[in-house]
């Protein structure tokens, strides 16, 4: 399986970062003393998780990684970061323990998760090294207070743009100088979202700006059409997995802009029928979740979603398409606005004959339908009823 391009060409050591970022964590590792954290703030792309991973590489030493969304209360992260930090590694001198996204603790299923971090900071024998993208909220003070500070500012536009054409040449692409400008300032210093875009359109023979104009500016959450991109347009499940990564979209509104743009992008019907083999599978699992509130599930959903709807064809599709948003919320609304007038009418009948709505609208309402065909007992009726205007019009229908 072909790698997915931002870990092909992620920098295996130190010295291949650019900035004094990874030159000052190295250098923070090596003066550690038991107590303190260094903290790697930054937004994402910047190359915090990335470098710490190339500095334990450098340094021979092994890294114990923890993602503080996942192991964020009390007892997960004591149960996996004090045992880190109290055992020697077996196979090196050495151990970097690596928690990413501190940021993502809050809640109240969070609870304690802090605290017991700043105790974990307090015991580790070996240094624990946190990113964040912002550690501003005060629950977080007692971290700062224990953290050397590290700042990972956006890579320049010029940096961004050397970068994009070394991955391009080795790739062996066709993208003009204009475009790779472009698609960095797309990017705004988010260097893997760059090359995540730049993968995303190595489909086509020769990349223009205009090419790159239709993926539209991130604003740090990808639009939806330039993640089904992605999936639509790999056969790679490494890819496609990241597709939905940086996503502001419900998961309901995600199969809803798959159910309406698979038969756009794929023509074959096997290839559609697989496709919604896959998102069918999902929606079991998102059964699940509204039955049992199981959200752990959620990850078969979203990997179903890409993986599953990307590997259901047998070969890319080249041509370019415009993803639209599903129309089906807009024709239910429709639905249930036509449905109020037949269920207000409904429930005045019922509140006249002494029986509930569901009998009038089931043994009633047609009948009354046919006889207001005659205009006389149309009016009479609405008098009687006090109907409205648009109640009128829709029993006369």
């Amino acid at each position: 399986m072909n790698l997915p391009w931002v870990e092909k060409y992620t920098p295996s050591s130190l010295k291949d970062f650019l900035g004094e970022s990874a030159k000052e964590l190295h250098k923070q590792v090596l003066s550690w003393k038991r107590g303190k954290a260094i903290l790697l703030l930054g937004r994402s792309g910047t190359g915090k998780s990335s470098s710490v991973h190339a500095l334990a590489k450098d340094m021979s030493w092994d890294i114990i990684e923890v993602n503080a969304s996942d192991s964020r209360n009390a007892d997960s992260l004591t149960r996996i970061v004090g045992a880190a930090g109290s055992q020697r590694s077996l196979f090196s001198s050495g151990k970097l323990i690596l928690i990413d996204d501190i940021d993502g603790i809050a809640g109240r299923e969070d609870r304690g998760g802090v605290q017991a971090l700043a105790k974990l900071i307090a015991e580790s024998s070996f240094p624990i090294i946190i990113t964040a993208n912002d550690v501003s909220d005060p629950k977080f003070k007692t971290i700062r207070q224990k953290c050397a500070v590290i700042d990972y500012v956006n890579l320049s536009l010029l940096d961004t743009v050397a970068f994009l054409k070394r991955v391009a040449d080795k790739e062996r692409m066709h993208v003009d100088e204009d475009a790779l400008r472009h698609l960095a300032r797309i990017a705004d210093g988010d260097l893997r979202a760059a090359v995540n875009d730049l993968q995303s359109i190595s489909y086509l023979s020769k990349v223009t700006r205009e090419d790159v104009s239709r993926l539209g500016f991130r604003e740090r959450k990808e639009l939806v059409g330039q993640a089904l991109l992605k999936v639509f347009k790999t056969k790679d499940p490494g890819i496609a997995l990241q597709s939905f990564d940086n996503l502001d979209e419900d998961l309901d509104e995600l199969f809803l802009w798959l159910e309406e743009n698979i038969p756009v992008e794929y023509t074959k019907a096997d290839d559609i029928s697989r496709a919604f083999d896959a998102v069918s599978v999902g929606d079991v699992f998102r059964g699940r979740i509204r039955r049992w509130q199981y959200y752990r599930f959620q990850v078969y959903c979203y990997a179903l979603l890409s993986a599953g709807v990307a590997l259901a064809k047998r070969e890319k599709y080249a041509e370019a398409h415009e993803y639209r948003q599903s129309g089906r919320i807009l024709k239910i609304w429709i639905a249930n606005q036509k449905n109020l007038k037949r269920k207000a009418i409904a429930g005045k009948i019922a509140s006249h004959t002494h029986t509930s709505s569901r009998r009038v609208i089931q043994d009633v309402l047609p009948f009354m339908k046919a006889a207001a065909k005659n205009k006389r007992f149309a009016n009479e009726l609405s008098s009687y009823l006090r109907l409205d205007e648009e109640e009128t019009e829709w029993l006369v229908k």
